[in-house]
């Protein structure tokens, strides 16, 4: 087919690399960063997106510094009792098979980096980013931030929520302010008591607001994130530096466990969350969007990076398929269409789900959650996520 440009070396663009490059499809990465380096704290991988990893053959590079979740439960945020939300581990293998693992974002990010070096070593240019591009007669041209043109057969941008080529290729709105303020940090495990080094996923949830926490690197970091309704920072990087203060100020009032964490993080990191409603085209002849760039979504289904792993194998699936991109190109919006714009409108579901008012009420709150966290709810809710297979979902048309 020609060799194939991506814009961004997030999870999208590197794990759209190795799915493609794999399938004998030759791709150069265009990153504007000057350097790889650890973004973020954890991720939550699924089994629709650990089932991505392994058939990429990831599993050797990840397994040393994964937590493979026990299970995942759900604590109001001032009260001792624990509502389990779902079992992982065996249990999940059995349902679903393919395990739920915690990661940190840096240590996946490192695999996909490995696995494409593998095939072609200097794949990744550093420091060079997309800044607009248009379709050709042979494909497309694009032009970098220092002035430099390039071509190739097609363009995937997989270069995030505030994806340049998204609004050149489709004129669609920019991600919005959604009045949610998010914070991150990590904590070294042996800094906490046995009782809270378990690894399980615990969604702590309140009135208006929230607190994720679960271990990474096998262990030795517990991941904790906290979102509240704060409509007073509206910063979008994930690196800009918050105070310890400020974050127990936030969640003044919640339970022990929450607030002796807190106070265990060296550098609190804070960002305002974006979102935009569900929104078509993502692809215009022989460019495409991926990733963040064509669905951004809130993180309360902890399905964006899956989202990315599953993007990446059927875009690469349609490109094998199908000769001209731009077919390739609609089979892969055909194919991932409804899905991503059902996790984004549910995602956006379990906010308020999360952040209920009757949570600041101690007997509303035991009623709600028993009322909302039934077994069968539960179900409903996640296991049409957990059972997707990327790699073996029948292209539209059928063409494997």
């Amino acid at each position: 087919m020609g060799h194939i440009a991506i814009s961004g070396a997030g999870i999208a663009g590197l794990s759209t690399a190795v799915a493609l490059l794999q399938r004998g499809i030759d791709v150069e990465i265009f990153e504007q960063s000057a350097q790889l380096s650890e973004l973020g704290a954890g991720v939550q991988i699924a089994p629709n997106g650990s089932r991505v990893l392994k058939g990429l053959g990831l599993t050797a590079a990840l397994q040393p510094v994964v937590c493979e979740a026990a299970a995942k439960e759900v604590r109001v945020w001032n009260r001792d009792r624990r509502w389990k939300l779902f079992d992982l581990g065996a249990d999940c293998l059995e349902r679903f098979g393919a395990p739920y693992w915690f990661v940190h974002r840096g240590d996946l990010h490192q695999a996909l980096v490995g696995a494409i070096a593998a095939i072609k070593p200097n794949a990744i240019r550093l420091g060079a980013r997309v800044e607009a591009a248009r379709n050709t007669a042979d494909g497309v041209e694009f032009r970098l931030s220092r002035g430099a043109l390039h071509s190739a057969r097609a363009l995937i941008a997989a270069d995030g929520v505030h994806s340049t080529l998204r609004e050149q290729l489709a004129g669609q709105e920019r991600a919005q302010f959604t009045g949610l303020l998010c914070w991150r940090g990590l904590v070294p495990t042996d800094r906490l008591p046995r009782s809270m080094q378990a690894p399980v996923g615990t969604n702590w949830i309140g009135p208006g607001a929230h607190v994720i926490t679960y271990p990474l690197r096998a262990g030795r970091l517990m991941n904790v994130v906290g979102i509240v309704e704060r409509d007073d920072w509206r910063a979008e990087s994930w690196t800009d530096a918050g105070s310890v203060d400020e974050l127990l100020h936030d969640f003044r009032g919640w339970h022990d466990e929450v607030l002796g964490l807190m106070r265990e993080i060296e550098q609190p990191f804070k960002w305002a969350l974006l979102g935009r409603a569900p929104q078509r085209p993502w692809s215009a002849q022989s460019i495409c969007l991926t990733g963040d760039a064509c669905h951004p979504t809130l993180p309360f289904l902890a399905q964006g990076a899956n989202m990315a792993l599953e993007d990446a194998v059927v875009m690469a699936r349609c490109l094998a398929a199908l000769d001209r991109p731009a077919d390739a190109f609609a089979c892969f919006e055909a194919m991932r269409w409804q899905r991503t714009r059902d996790i984004v409108n549910r995602s956006k579901d379990n906010a308020a789900r999360f952040h209920n008012s009757k949570l600041a009420d101690p007997e509303a709150a035991e009623a709600y959650v028993d009322a909302e966290w039934q077994p069968d709810k539960v179900r409903t809710r996640y296991d049409w996520l957990f059972e997707y297979d990327a790699n073996t979902v029948p292209l539209v048309p059928n063409l494997d």
